[in-house]
């Protein structure tokens, strides 16, 4: 039987490398482009195409820090896909999943997004996921201070959206989308709402339920994106055909392969897994059968001599209660 501790081991590797490989699966541009169009309201009249073309070069997988002293270290070249992280003397290392840059002109000006994706398997790990991501928003805009503005330059701070695809929402929400920013509210009216002053951040959570019949174009491509039990085949036929994403030109299929691989091998490991721990358990409650019905044995013939319940326990060393148990059942 496989040390349990490798079996551990190789679980919890299993589980690393498919996580990583759903963030570079989420970090292809095209599927980027999928979730701002229907998450943010700067590129919701765009085309799918036309977004992607507004992504930058500076896709970020888990190798930007989220703590102060790590999130400022922008790397403008190729798309990856996995964390980012900021760190402090005496705090754990936390990495963004994925972060990059959109940009579009508007008819005023050119406009630049800082956008932080994170993938998330429960919906509740222990905290509320829009807090965390408002804490995350607030790290991205704090770390824009000597990168898109200097000095009192506060006016040139981007954008930020903070967006959460947490892929096993409980039934009660199904699929679902909402969106938390920041609104003017009048006490006393008279100062005028400019809202591009304040409009700095925005925290979208994504929920995707298999179970769930509701939900839009993004929240069906996602379904299929990351279901768990599909081959790859199957996935990228249903990508290509229902929702029109090309898979020759893109890595995607290559890291869909990967992924679903890998989930089928964290799977059997499980399982596997699961079967060691029947066994011991089986052996564990086999052993405790066979005291048992030493033990009935012993208490039959005790009986039979006119012993008394009291007088057994302690001839045996056992407690009352456990005689009496034992004496039930045998009835």
């Amino acid at each position: 039987m496989r040390n349990e501790l490798a079996g551990d081991l190789s679980l919890a590797e299993g589980k690393n490398q498919y996580d990583n490989h759903v963030k570079r699966v989420l970090a292809n541009k095209i599927i980027l482009a999928w979730i701002l169009k229907y998450v943010t309201e700067e590129f919701a009249d765009m085309s799918v195409e036309e977004i992607k073309s507004c992504i930058g070069s500076d896709i970020e997988v888990s190798e930007v820090g989220v703590l102060p002293g790590r999130s400022n270290r922008w790397k403008a070249e190729k798309i990856k896909g996995e964390a980012q992280e900021d760190a402090v003397p005496g705090e754990g290392e936390i990495y963004y999943d994925i972060r990059f840059s959109a940009c579009l002109k508007s008819r005023k000006e050119r406009i630049k997004l800082l956008v932080n994706v994170e993938a998330q398997k429960a919906f509740y790990p222990g905290y509320f996921l829009t807090t965390r991501g408002v804490f995350y928003g607030a790290r991205m805009i704090s770390a824009q201070k000597g990168t898109e503005f200097s000095g009192r330059d506060y006016d040139n701070i981007r954008k930020v959206y903070s967006i959460w695809i947490c892929m096993n929402a409980p039934d009660y929400i199904g699929n679902a989308i909402s969106t938390y920013r920041m609104c003017k509210e009048d006490l006393i009216p008279g100062i005028p709402d400019q809202r591009e002053t304040y409009d700095k951040l925005a925290v979208v959570m994504v929920c995707l339920n298999p179970k769930s019949k509701k939900g839009d174009p993004l929240t069906r491509m996602l379904g299929v994106l990351l279901a768990p039990g599909v081959r790859a085949k199957e996935k990228i036929q249903q990508l290509e055909t229902e929702f029109a994403i090309p898979m020759e030109t893109e890595t995607i299929g290559e890291e869909l392969n990967q992924m679903c691989n890998l989930s089928d091998y964290v799977e059997e490991i499980g399982i596997q897994k699961g079967i060691e721990q029947g066994i011991e358990q089986g052996i564990e409650q086999g052993i405790e059968r066979g005291r048992e019905q030493t033990l009935i044995c012993q208490i039959e013939k005790k009986l039979a001599k006119g012993m008394t319940v009291p007088e057994i326990a302690d001839a045996l060393e056992e407690t009352e209660e456990t005689i009496r148990r034992l004496i039930d059942g045998m009835r």
